[in-house]
């Protein structure tokens, strides 16, 4: 794990080829099927570009949508392992309803079904590493299939940005780490970053190995905030947590206004949080910045913890019982 973080930025120099390109033309929406870290990008896209219009299933079959909203729209199944159950069955089920589709992945039966039915498909390369750990080529695959090429092209200088700024990125998730041991983190954003709150929060699930949980601004402060109004009774159960406030000059005024409030109010209770700016010229830097942050945080927990950051274990357990 560690060196897949390290090498992260590498990713960006990925060159997405589309086979069975005569097949493929524009579309005005896009279905991503799948699951776990293979449907992370999507989130970050929306982050970068809210007007996509995207939506992200993680389901069996497709979402609902009219005949005639499924004549515009193109079914992207991303699987990494190109083995994933829910993700072969949307990608069949589109194919029976003559829905548009194509696919991404490393190899597997998504690919070889791909190839197969002369879909638009892209190989992503084998680099042993998790589904999580491949969001800079799932982020390349997805912009080549919705033709972004100017954002493909720009994705391109991450490559360097990142790599130049990794080492602090380090520092910052080894510190963050050190605050966050013995709590559980939870974390919050603009709904416009609800992917990247989403994506620390998986990191901390399937890398640190702990509970972790995100909500957005401003609906967390019509609800949720009022949870960790401490009373004697409670404040056992609020000292468990620990809160991340990711911080972005982009956000609406009054969303940035509220996450300021939000945080003091929730020192004031004697809560313990860390705010995290976003870092970066642009959307894209900014995102990724956030993102290289919260690999490290969660890969220091698990070093705080003893435990394995790279596999995930009790997922192969319940896909050999489920199977």
């Amino acid at each position: 794990m560690y060196d897949a973080i390290k090498n992260f930025p590498a990713q960006f120099r990925f060159e997405p080829e589309i086979e069975n390109k005569e097949k493929f033309w524009a579309y005005e929406r896009f279905v991503v099927l799948g699951m776990g870290g293979s449907n992370l990008a999507p989130g970050l896209l929306k982050a970068w570009k809210p007007a996509l219009n995207v939506i992200s299933h993680r389901d069996y079959g497709l979402p609902y949508l009219s005949d005639n909203e499924w004549k515009k729209t193109l079914v992207i199944a991303s699987s990494y392992s190109g083995n994933t159950e829910e993700t072969i069955d949307g990608f069949e089920e589109a194919g029976r309803c003559g829905i548009a589709r194509a696919a991404l992945a490393v190899g597997g039966k998504l690919l070889e079904r791909a190839r197969q039915s002369g879909v638009p498909c892209i190989q992503f390369p084998d680099t042993g590493i998790q589904p999580r750990s491949a969001i800079g080529l799932s982020v390349r695959g997805m912009l080549a299939l919705m033709r972004e090429e100017a954002a493909l092209a720009e994705t391109r200088g991450l490559a360097a940005y990142l790599a130049a700024a990794m080492n602090d990125f380090e520092k910052r998730g080894k510190a963050l780490a050190e605050e966050i041991k013995g709590s559980v983190p939870v974390i919050y954003a603009s709904r416009r970053n609800r992917g990247v709150a989403y994506n620390w929060k998986i990191k901390f699930n399937e890398t640190g190995k702990i509970p972790a949980f995100c909500n957005v601004f401003p609906e967390l402060n019509h609800n949720e905030m009022t949870g960790f109004d401490v009373a004697p009774a409670t404040r056992a159960l609020s000292e468990k947590f620990f809160f991340i406030f990711l911080h972005d000059s982009a956000d609406h005024p009054q969303v940035q206004k509220r996450t300021g409030i939000t945080e003091e109010m929730y020192r004031a209770r004697g809560l313990r949080a860390a705010a995290i700016e976003a870092m970066g010229a642009t959307p894209f830097e900014q995102i990724f910045s956030s993102i290289s942050i919260a690999d490290w945080a969660a890969y220091y927990t698990a070093q705080a913890y003893g435990v394995e950051a790279d596999q995930v274990p009790m997922v192969e357990e319940f896909k050999k019982r489920i199977a």
